[in-house]
């Protein structure tokens, strides 16, 4: 029987299933399966400067294609620095398959170069063991067959996430016969998702059709399904309301006239009184997390005492998890959209029209808008995270990609920046990685060649891994950088401020006191990317037109924006305020003022503002 190498027939597997990029960084442990990619003609490997650069590209890619990405680390440095991009793949439900380099089979138990080992011999996968769905280390090369099927299916189905195969590096060239793989060459690529039962269908349809005040709560998860057109038949139908949270951005249009807005901390105002008010809420995707849920502080986003919640989600384990659920259902949201409509069109053929609902939601929508227009159009420099927004809004295509990185470019975005395309902005949620948007842009960019991808970051989060410039002049990947840069890590320095009246460790300075920053156009520059620092408000909006010209002609570019350090607007509550700045509206997690036995919401509380 023929034989050949394991890294080759891994690769030819990868070929089989569509993989088009591997990303990663070598190292001795992983040098075979680079011998093998070399002479791949269907993989383009992405070589980077930096394991959570590939990591995160490699999850941004897998965001905007839909199908596990692949990325190939080596052992000790390698596999703890590739760490962070595959936690925040799992904690945003990512599908991602990891091949990590090991030491050799055979030196097991001799703690050989840059193995971890300090708790037991031959167990450096067990450093992404809580990140990750499932972690194999392969003894045996006859076994990677099975495995390599095995991992793909569980990244991709169910609630998907990262997985690991862990190679030793005598692995890759060890010789085994062809005939093992042939099984790989059966095995269906795609694992079918489950429907709703019938009877949850029709009883979750009838509670909508009856309910007097409903709310569709939709979370990432309708993304993850693509079910944003299902979505959209069923809120229309029956004249529903939709709110959404962080990673349910773009799930419908910002400017549907259905859609209420972002719930949470970094929601607004007149969606928190349709979720508090609804008696019956549909959450779809979600697990209704901390940030989304004002903490779960009764009667701020949401109040369990007269709300009825519904929940599907793929994942069961999350089913019921923040609230208590009158029907709680695990299925795949495009087909359970489905059936739900096919239900509710049987118990009123004609649909329901609830007078006046779509008007306040316009005028709701409106006068938040003119709230913020002044400010949006001020001239000032630094310029203001608001003007910064309405322009890159006024200058990109509509279906530009959009990837975020933490605060006000991943919170005020999803609260001010209106996306119309479903799938056309990524935020890390889960985790909220600083750094996630400038590594992620280089793989969504390769996901979508068509299409303008940039990242609005900050210049914390810039730069935390400038190394993505490299990959992006090396691979030819003509992503764009917005850098909007207020000389300090924003968000945590405004929380230190208003709760301790200091900024210490959390603003940018020379020992002298002065404010500091990296000039990030110039060391643009230096990477070979174009790039414009702005000077002044007025030429912000050409810089912006000058990176849209790059993109068109396959160019890297990156703007950088000196901006003021403004706190985004927070409707909602967060516990952490209540730790750090205790107030008469809340003891021990609960809100204790009451008026005529009703709880006051405490966003009108100047205690739970952060300015």
């Amino acid at each position: 029987m023929a034989k050949k190498l394991t890294a080759d027939l891994m690769v030819d597997y990868l070929e089989r299933r569509g993989v088009e990029y591997v990303f990663g960084l070598c190292g001795h442990t992983v040098i075979g399966m680079l011998d093998a990619l070399s002479r791949s003609k269907k993989i383009t490997y992405i070589s980077n400067r930096h394991e959570s650069v590939a990591s995160t590209a490699a999850d941004g890619y897998a965001r905007v294609t839909h199908k596990a990405s692949v990325v190939m680390c080596h052992l000790g440095p390698g596999i703890t620095n590739v760490l962070t991009g595959v936690a925040n793949a799992a904690f945003d439900s990512i599908p991602m398959v990891v091949i990590a380099g090991d030491v050799p089979s055979y030196y097991f138990g001799k703690h050989p170069h840059q193995e971890v080992n300090m708790h037991g011999d031959a167990t450096q996968y067990k450093v992404l063991e809580p990140v990750c769905k499932r972690c194999w280390r392969i003894d045996d090369p006859e076994s990677l067959p099975d495995i390599m099927d095995k991992a793909f299916r569980l990244a991709e189905s169910g609630r998907p996430g990262p997985v690991l195969i862990d190679m030793p590096m005598d692995m890759f060239s060890r010789e085994v016969e062809e005939d093992l793989w042939e099984r790989t060459k059966k095995d269906s690529h795609i694992t079918i998702k489950p429907a709703l039962d019938p009877d949850a269908a029709e009883a979750i349809a009838k509670r909508l059709v009856e309910a007097k005040n409903p709310v569709i709560h939709a979370g990432g998860g309708i993304l993850l399904a693509q079910a944003s057109d299902e979505l959209a038949a069923l809120a229309e139908f029956l004249d529903i309301p939709v709110s959404r949270t962080l990673m349910g951005h773009g799930c419908l249009s910002d400017r549907h006239p259905l859609m209420i807005g972002q719930t949470g901390f970094w929601g607004l105002e007149h969606t928190h009184q349709y979720t508090v008010n609804a008696d019956v809420i549909l959450g779809l995707g979600t697990r209704f997390a901390e940030a989304d849920s004002s903490s779960w502080y009764q009667g701020v986003t949401f109040d369990p005492t007269h709300t009825a919640f519904l929940q599907i989600d793929i994942d069961p384990s999350e089913i019921g998890r923040n609230y208590p659920v009158e029907i709680g259902a695990v299925a795949d949201l495009k087909l359970a959209l489905k059936q739900i409509l096919a239900e509710a069109k049987k118990l009123c053929p004609e649909g329901i029209t609830r007078p006046g609902l779509r008007e306040k939601i316009a005028a709701d929508k409106a006068a938040f808008k003119e709230s913020v227009k002044d400010i949006s159009n001020d001239s000032r420099f630094p310029m203001t995270p608001q003007r910064i927004l309405k322009d890159v809004k006024e200058t990109i295509p509509e279906d530009a990609i959009i990837f975020t990185d933490v605060g006000w470019n991943k919170n005020g975005v999803a609260q001010q920046f209106d996306i119309t395309i479903p799938g056309t902005i990524h935020h890390s949620s889960g985790l909220a990685t600083m750094g996630f948007g400038a590594s992620a842009v280089l793989g969504g960019k390769l996901g979508a060649p068509d299409r303008m991808c940039l990242t609005l970051t900050g210049d914390g989060g810039f730069g935390v891994n400038p190394a993505c410039l490299a990959t992006a002049v090396e691979q030819g990947i003509a992503c764009t950088w917005v850098v909007m840069n207020n000389f300090a890590f924003g968000t945590i320095a405004g929380l230190e401020n208003g709760s301790y009246g200091t900024k210490f460790g959390t603003t940018f300075t020379t020992p002298d006191g002065t404010a500091y920053s990296p000039n990030f156009a110039r060391v643009a520059e230096a990477y070979g990317v174009e790039a414009v620092r702005i000077e002044k408000t007025e030429d912000f909006k050409p810089a912006m037109e000058r990176a849209v010209q790059a993109n068109k002609e396959g160019r890297p570019f990156l703007v950088e924006a000196i901006m003021e350090n403004i706190a985004v607007p927070t409707p909602g509550c967060w516990n952490i305020n209540d730790i750090y700045r205790p107030s008469e509206y809340v003891k021990d997690g609960k809100l204790v003022i009451k008026e005529d036995g009703k709880y006051i919401p405490p966003n009108h509380a100047a205690s739970h503002k952060t300015n």
